[in-house]
C-alpha cells in the first residue's frame, strides 16, 4: 500500500488524468468515436523528440553546451535569460511542447552542473510561459492556431494583427521576470567532455525528422534500437499516457449535450475572454476545436485560446512537460513548484486578458 501511494504522489498528473477520463466514461460510453480523441501528431512527436533528447543526453552533448553557455553569459541571469530566449524561438519554429521538451533538459542540465538548482522552478515556469505564450506569433508555434488557422480559412495578415500586440506584451513581460535571476558568476567544471560526432549528428537528423515527419515513427525506432537502445528506455512514457488520458477527458466533455449548450449561451458574453476561461479546465487545443463550433469570431476565439494557454496546469498539455521534467529531478517539490506556477501564470494571464480587453474595448 505504502508503494501505490508514493507512485501516485510521484504522478499526480497521471492518476489525475486517468480518473478524469474515467470519469467522463461514465456518460460518454467508450465506443468507435474515441479513436478520432487522439492528436497522434502530438503524441508520436512526444516520444520521438523525448527519445532523441535522451540519446544526446547520453552522448554528453548537454554537457558541451552547459560549458558553452556558462562561458558565453557567465552569470545565473546570462544563461537563464539565454535558455528563456532560445526557449521562445524554438517555440515559434518547432511548435511548444517540443520547444520545451529540447530546452528544459538543458535548462537542468547547466543549472545542475553549477550547482544553481535553486533557480530551477523559476526557469523552468519561464521557460513554459515563453513556450505557450510566444508561439502564438506563428500559425504552426501552437497545435490550436494551425487549426483555427486552417478552419477559418485565415489570412496571413489578419493572423498576425490579432497575433501581434498579445505576443509583444507576453515577451516584455517574460523578459523583465527574468531580471529576478541574480547577476551571481557562474563556474563549471573543467571536465574534458567528448562528444561521438557521428552519432551526434545522426541523432540531431533524427531530431529534425521527429519534428518534420512526426507521424513516420518506424525511421526513429529502428535508427535508435541499433544504435542506443537505452535511449528508448529513458522515454517519459507516464508522459504520454497522460496526454492520451487528457485527450480522453475533453474529447468525452465535447460529446455532452449539456457542455455544448452552456457555450453556446457563454460565447455571447464574449468570446475572448469565455475562451481563455474553458481552456482552464480541458485545455486550450480541445477548447479551440469545441468553440470553434460555436463562434465566428476568430480573432477573439484565437487570442482567447492562446492567451488561455496561462493559468492552470493543465490549460496547456505543454505544461505538463513542465510540470513532469521537473518533479522528475526535483521528486518532492511538486507543491512549491505549483504554488510558484500558479502565481506567475496567473499574473500572466491576468496582464493578458485585461490589456486585450481594453484595446479591443
Amino acid at each position: 500500500m505504502h508503494t501505490i501511494r508514493s507512485w501516485c504522489r510521484a504522478n499526480a498528473m497521471l492518476v489525475i488524468s486517468l480518473l478524469a477520463a474515467a470519469a467522463t466514461a461514465f456518460f460518454v460510453p467508450p465506443d468507435s468515436a474515441y479513436l478520432g480523441y487522439y492528436d497522434l501528431k502530438t503524441l508520436s512527436c512526444l516520444f520521438s523528440v523525448l527519445a532523441v533528447v535522451g540519446a544526446l543526453r547520453d552522448l554528453d552533448v548537454f554537457s558541451a553546451l552547459s560549458q558553452r553557455m556558462v562561458h558565453t553569459f557567465s552569470t545565473v541571469r546570462g544563461v537563464c535569460t539565454a535558455l528563456v530566449i532560445i526557449t521562445m524561438f524554438g517555440s515559434m519554429l518547432l511548435t511548444n511542447d517540443t520547444a520545451l521538451l529540447t530546452f528544459l533538459p538543458l535548462g537542468w542540465f547547466v543549472l545542475s552542473v553549477t550547482g544553481q538548482e535553486k533557480h530551477a522552478a523559476l526557469l523552468f515556469i519561464l521557460q513554459n510561459c515563453a513556450a505557450n505564450l510566444c508561439g502564438m506569433i506563428t500559425p504552426f508555434g501552437n497545435p490550436q492556431n494551425l487549426y483555427l488557422f486552417s478552419y477559418y480559412g485565415l489570412s496571413t495578415k489578419t493572423f498576425f494583427s490579432a497575433m501581434l500586440p498579445p505576443f509583444i506584451l507576453s515577451t516584455v513581460l517574460i523578459l523583465l521576470c527574468c531580471l529576478v535571476f541574480p547577476k551571481e558568476q557562474l563556474s563549471v567544471p573543467e571536465a574534458q567532455v567528448t562528444v561521438d560526432s557521428c552519432r551526434a549528428v545522426i541523432y540531431g537528423g533524427l531530431f529534425c525528422l521527429a519534428v518534420a515527419m512526426v507521424l513516420r515513427l518506424v525511421p526513429y525506432v529502428l535508427a535508435l534500437w541499433l544504435l542506443d537502445r537505452h535511449a528508448l528506455k529513458t522515454v517519459d512514457w507516464g508522459l504520454l499516457a497522460t496526454f492520451a488520458a487528457f485527450f480522453t477527458f475533453s474529447g468525452n466533455l465535447a460529446r455532452m449535450e449539456a457542455v455544448h449548450i452552456l457555450f453556446a449561451r457563454l460565447l455571447s458574453h464574449g468570446t475572448m475572454l469565455v475562451s481563455a476561461l474553458t481552456c482552464q479546465i480541458i485545455s486550450n487545443v480541445p477548447a479551440a476545436i469545441l468553440l470553434s463550433r460555436f463562434t465566428q469570431d476568430a480573432c477573439g476565439l484565437l487570442v482567447g485560446v492562446n492567451v488561455g494557454g496561462a493559468g492552470t496546469l493543465v490549460a496547456s498539455l505543454a505544461s505538463l512537460i513542465t510540470f513532469r521534467e521537473y518533479t522528475h529531478h526535483v521528486p518532492n517539490g511538486g507543491k512549491q513548484f505549483l504554488f510558484l506556477f500558479s502565481g506567475i501564470s496567473f499574473a500572466f494571464l491576468t496582464i493578458l486578458l485585461a490589456a486585450m480587453s481594453f484595446l479591443n474595448g
